[in-house]
């Protein structure tokens, strides 16, 4: 009760506030419609032309069946292919210079003629637009392939002969490419639904959400701000004398600011979904965990800035920050696959990019709840990491 009590102390404060409304809604509400209609000026169509890089391995020297396969997607107009080495293909795939590697296993030309179903195996990143994107282009050939070399074997099977299979797989091969079916895979871009552009078909799909993980993070300064404050007015050093301990005063503090963060991340969902068109309740639960442990992760980093901070200069140094980096790094402006390299990888390193990460399988991607797990297990853990890292300074500072 006595965490509750002190939670509802802080609401109090932070709600009576004149400049709440203009925080919490209005000014989340004008930066959404500011970067949709960005987005929106900003796409001219030339994603959809633009021809995904893959990188082609092959483990041991190149055989006919995989050729075959090879000289189909050099001819394609949605998959831009490049002959490397393992190392090679990997440092490019880190580099941001293909979007995935396909690999042709040593083994493949004998399992083929052997009918043992010979695996290829795709490395892409699967949590991006791009990654999901070359899967799909890659499924159709990849199956018209397999099927040509199975009928190569019912053929053989068929007329008792083995000098059948060549013949006829180079004929269902020549059918399968005469009969264009790539005209269909090109307009799959994404699992679930055609995608004409990286943020969908609703440049929303990008702003809501970025604009939503944003505005939790600039709440950092309301929640350090409150131990300072109350450092300042002796409140706190009150409450160290009574029976709470500092992990209590902590949590009562957080629990506070996560109510403010959860509060405004459920008013920008409810505009997304009903002016915007954002369709956050395609999965319900997935957005409303996502927003429950992006409000943890808040609160937890902005009470242990607060026990950091000396003074409000100081506050409003870190707490802008780590607003900057989170925001910039995190793919909250733009989707991070678009960015490549190191600076991609560091922004996976943030728990912002899986708040947009979590949210985007969502909105862009058109996954279910099991891509959900993963980037809230992600942000939860950063929530208890800095809840305890809170605590430990707290005790160190006021003790």
């Amino acid at each position: 009760m006595k965490i509750l009590d002190l939670a509802l102390k802080d609401l109090r404060q932070m709600l009576y506030d004149k400049n709440s409304a203009l925080f919490l809604v209005a000014m989340p509400i004008v930066f959404t419609l500011f970067m949709g209609f960005a987005y929106r000026s900003g796409d001219n169509g030339e994603v959809e032309n633009q021809r995904i890089p893959l990188a082609w391995v092959e483990e041991s020297s190149s055989g006919e069946m995989s050729n075959m396969l090879y000289s189909h997607l050099e001819t394609a107009d949605t998959i831009e292919l490049s002959r490397m080495d393992g190392d090679a293909a990997q440092s490019a795939l880190q580099a941001g210079k293909v979007a995935g590697i396909l690999i042709i296993p040593s083994d493949f030309e004998r399992k083929v003629l052997e009918n043992q179903n010979p695996q290829l195996n795709l490395i892409s990143d699967t949590t991006s637009i791009t990654g999901q994107s070359l899967y799909q282009l890659l499924r159709a050939p990849v199956s018209q392939l397999m099927s040509t070399f199975e009928i190569g074997h019912m053929s053989v099977d068929s007329l008792d002969d083995p000098m059948e299979f060549n013949p006829t797989i180079n004929l269902a091969w020549e059918k399968w490419k005469t009969n264009n079916l790539e005209t269909l895979v090109k307009m799959e871009k994404a699992v679930g639904q055609p995608v004409e552009s990286w943020f969908g078909d609703n440049p929303y799909n990008q702003a809501s959400p970025g604009i939503i993980v944003q505005f939790a993070i600039i709440g950092l300064v309301t929640s350090a701000q409150v131990l300072v404050q109350e450092r300042k007015t002796r409140t706190l050093q009150r409450l160290m004398t009574t029976s709470m301990r500092p992990w209590q005063i902590i949590a009562g503090h957080m629990l506070a600011m996560f109510a403010i963060v959860f509060l405004q991340t459920a008013l920008m969902v409810i505009f997304g979904q009903f002016i915007l068109k954002v369709n956050y309740l395609r999965v319900p639960f997935g957005t409303l965990l996502i927003a429950f442990s992006l409000g943890l992760w808040v609160a937890s980093m902005g009470l242990l800035i607060g026990t950091l901070a000396k003074s409000d200069n100081q506050v409003v140094l870190y707490s802008m920050l780590a607003m900057f980096v989170f925001s910039a790094l995190g793919g909250t402006w733009f989707p991070l696959e678009g960015a490549g390299g190191a600076f991609a990888t560091i922004g996976k390193l943030l728990p912002s990019s899986w708040a947009m990460i979590g949210l985007q399988n969502i909105l862009i991607r058109g996954l279910g709840m099991t891509s959900i797990w993963q980037p809230v297990a992600i942000l939860l853990a950063y929530a208890l990491g800095f809840f305890a890292l809170a605590v430990w300074r707290f005790r160190k500072a006021e003790m």
